[in-house]
């Protein structure tokens, strides 16, 4: 109840303000007038639906956006100073409220960024610039399957509920409906807050097999069959490591594991949920891609495929060579980068475990290039990504679309306060409470989630207009240009070392990582091959 302190005590105020004023005259009237203010403000926070803060935080919510009122340079700043050592800099963090409330994100005197700083990048424009009639940038994933999906190039990615709370859900979804773009489930299963507004879902299956798992948490195929039946389901994705904590699994404490968590995900309510580290259900790479199939047939030849944070490079080839024993093929592979996740982890797992998105991307799709998959295997990137131009730059990459969850929590109105783990979300998105997130206007929220959606992809089109293209998938590394010194640009084209078609089915793929770790990959194992034992053993790395 502190968070509504202020509120009470200027009610009191104000009572006893009239109180006095009744007693010893009009000597009194002006702590009416000022406590009345007051309480008539709090009272309005209560009620008005537009920011979830204030009506948590009556009052004292003011103290941060009083300077909103003033324009765009002073909210930057204070959105800016309110919070220490967050990782998006404020102008992304404006960029995205900007674009969720559909505001003129228009900026006049030039760049705010140093043109002649180390890795400022750009997008060069043409001479002939396009006239791309809409937006709405589609990619077909599963083209090859019995039910594939056209998904927007810019969606939600996995956040679940357990994580987020309930009208943090109900808004994704319905935005993600309004705007014809998928909500990825995270490993928390489907609840029934993804299914009141119909928005496209891609179903991610984690190591707990959440919604479809037997009571000693193995995986459960009747069950998976018939969750994975609905039509709202669209794609499933089978999620081996995550950007935030790869390779550390997880647990829900008992206390916070409620009844409606419980049935979500299938487990006992006041126990603790668990997540392990590690998938029970396949030990090596064949069985890996086995599952796969098997989970497409049970979906009834829905795409799937997997999500993984890039680690041991040896692991990554282990899986590629099994898809050319096997001839098994994931519809999709999602890169997560070590640098992406919205949920809370070890300090070091957040800043040193997992590769970074943009190597982790040009990994798979070099060794997909290399083996003759690129064209048959399609490719969606999350890591940071907020702005059309993250967008533009991971499509030149190799990316066929890409997710965010960050940008998307920051349309609901996350101030990053980093208290996601503690339930007392100030906003009511990351947050268990009742008391808090049932303070979060769903209608509200998912019309900022829509519009954040729509406006970034008008951008995107911006962007490809000016630079004389039409569609997103035409987008290649010599589009982006990077200053990599004060005196030298270099374009990711040069940058970045691209596989040519076939490179390793024919021996001659000339990159370092190829040629440490190809070779002795295998298919049957994902441990270190024979080689990288040896180099252990005797130290000579």
């Amino acid at each position: 109840m502190s968070r509504y302190t202020a509120y009470i005590a200027a009610l009191l105020l104000t009572l006893a303000s009239v109180i006095a004023t009744i007693l010893f005259g009009h000597v009194w009237i002006w702590a009416v007038v000022v406590f009345g203010a007051f309480a008539a403000l709090g009272t309005w926070d209560l009620l008005q639906t537009r920011s979830t803060l204030r009506r948590n935080y009556p009052i004292l919510a003011h103290f941060r956006y009083g300077l909103e009122s003033i324009g765009p340079e002073m909210r930057q700043y204070f959105i800016e100073s309110d919070t220490a050592e967050v990782p998006y800099s404020r102008q992304q963090r404006a960029l995205i409220y900007q674009r969720a409330k559909s505001a003129n994100d228009t900026r006049p005197f030039g760049t705010q960024q140093d043109v002649y700083g180390d890795e400022y990048e750009w997008i060069n424009h043409s001479v002939m610039p396009t006239d791309i009639a809409s937006p709405d940038f589609r990619i077909r994933i599963g083209a090859q399957s019995a039910q594939p999906y056209d998904a927007s190039v810019f969606n939600i990615s996995a956040m679940s509920f357990g994580a987020l709370s309930a009208n943090a859900i109900r808004a994704l979804n319905d935005g993600a409906k309004r705007g014809g773009f998928y909500h990825d489930t995270g490993e928390g299963s489907i609840s029934s807050y993804h299914r009141e507004h119909g928005g496209d879902l891609v179903w991610e299956i984690g190591s707990g097999y959440f919604g479809c798992r037997n009571d000693d948490g193995s995986f459960n195929a009747e069950r998976f069959a018939k969750n994975a039946g609905d039509p709202q389901v669209k794609m499933i994705e089978l999620k081996l490591s995550q950007g935030a904590k790869p390779g550390h699994g997880g647990v829900l404490p008992a206390a916070k594991v409620s009844a409606e968590i419980a049935a979500t995900r299938g487990v006992r309510q006041g126990e603790d949920c668990v997540s392990p580290a590690r998938h029970s259900a396949f030990s090596t790479p064949i069985e890996l891609l086995a599952f796969i199939a098997k989970l497409r047939e049970l979906s009834g030849g829905k795409p799937t495929g997997f999500k993984l944070a890039i680690g041991h490079p040896w692991e990554w080839f282990a899986i590629a060579k099994a898809m050319i024993e096997t001839g098994i093929l994931p519809d999709f592979i999602v890169v997560d980068g070590g640098e992406g996740g919205t949920g809370a982890a070890p300090a070091e797992f957040i800043d040193h475990v997992g590769v970074p998105m943009h190597e982790g991307l040009m990994l798979v799709h070099n060794t997909l290039v290399g083996l003759n998959l690129r064209d048959r295997v399609r490719i969606g990137a999350a890591g940071r990504i907020a702005s059309a131009f993250d967008i533009a730059r991971t499509l030149s990459m190799g990316a066929d679309w890409c997710n965010a969850a960050r940008g998307f929590m920051f349309a609901l109105g996350c101030i990053q306060a980093q208290s996601c783990h503690t339930s007392r979300c100030p906003t009511g998105i990351a947050t268990q409470d009742p008391s808090r997130w049932q303070k979060l206007d769903v209608p509200d929220k998912a019309t900022r989630v829509h519009r954040f959606h729509d406006n970034t992809l008008k951008a995107l089109r911006e962007l490809l207009c000016a630079a004389g293209l039409e569609h997103p998938s035409e987008l290649g590394p010599e589009h982006i240009l990077r200053r990599v010194s004060p005196t030298e640009v270099r374009s990711l084209c040069a940058l970045y070392r691209f596989l040519e078609p076939g490179a390793l089915l024919d021996g001659t793929a000339d990159h370092s990582v190829f040629r440490d770790y190809w070779q002795d990959a295998r298919s049957d194992a994902f441990g270190p091959p024979e080689r990288v034992r040896a180099m252990r053993a005797s130290k000579s790395y």
